[in-house]
């Protein structure tokens, strides 16, 4: 949420300095939703495959675990009338330091899938963003704005499906400027006073 008010204030400021030059020039933008072009790409979708494989395997580990401490829990309030105190206080105590690690462990595995995402999608969001520089120059785009950020468009100015198509179809991978990389004609961006 913080990251969309600061992206709203962005465009605001944005809009601000170029409105006094704006009666001279029309300006011509777009929006695209990026973080779901990253995740809507082929490549986009193996990398949550990926991800789905290495957090269920992770998912399976807690809940063996916490299952475990389950069945510990019920043992304790079984034993803790035919037990000593002293014997289930040590019980619970020990009970509940495997809870604090089981906890701690949530958290690190959490930690771990987050940083596996990036690496995974960090060359997907690169390839989208050298594909979106490319399209705003063809298409003589002043600006190509994230879609969260824009409080109204008209649908013909949201490029998200063309650009995961163009990533798909192999343009995101061709360097910049070669003839073979040029980009399909884009659907025509509103001009706006």
């Amino acid at each position: 949420m913080k990251h969309l008010h600061l992206r709203a204030l962005a465009l605001s400021l944005f809009l601000g300095l170029i409105a006094p030059s704006a009666f001279a020039q029309q300006i011509k933008f777009a929006v695209v939703d990026v973080q779901r072009a990253v995740m809507e790409t082929e490549d986009g979708l193996r990398a949550q495959a990926t991800l789905k494989k290495f957090f269920d395997k992770r998912q399976q580990e807690l809940d063996a675990k916490q299952t475990e401490l389950q069945k510990q829990r019920e043992e304790i309030e079984k034993q803790s009338k035919v037990i000593s105190q002293q014997a289930l206080q040590k019980r619970m105590e020990d009970w509940q330091k495997q809870m604090v690690e089981l906890q701690t462990v949530f958290v690190e595995y959490n930690k771990e899938l987050q940083k596996k995402q990036g690496e995974l999608t960090q060359p997907i969001y690169g390839k989208i963003v050298g594909l979106l520089r490319r399209m705003a120059t063809q298409d003589g785009l002043d600006a190509i704005l994230e879609k969260q950020a824009v409080p109204y468009m008209r649908n013909d100015l949201d490029y998200t499906d063309k650009i995961i198509q163009l990533y798909n179809s192999g343009a995101a991978g061709a360097p910049a400027g070669s003839g073979a990389a040029a980009l399909p004609a884009a659907p025509k961006a509103a001009a706006k006073p």
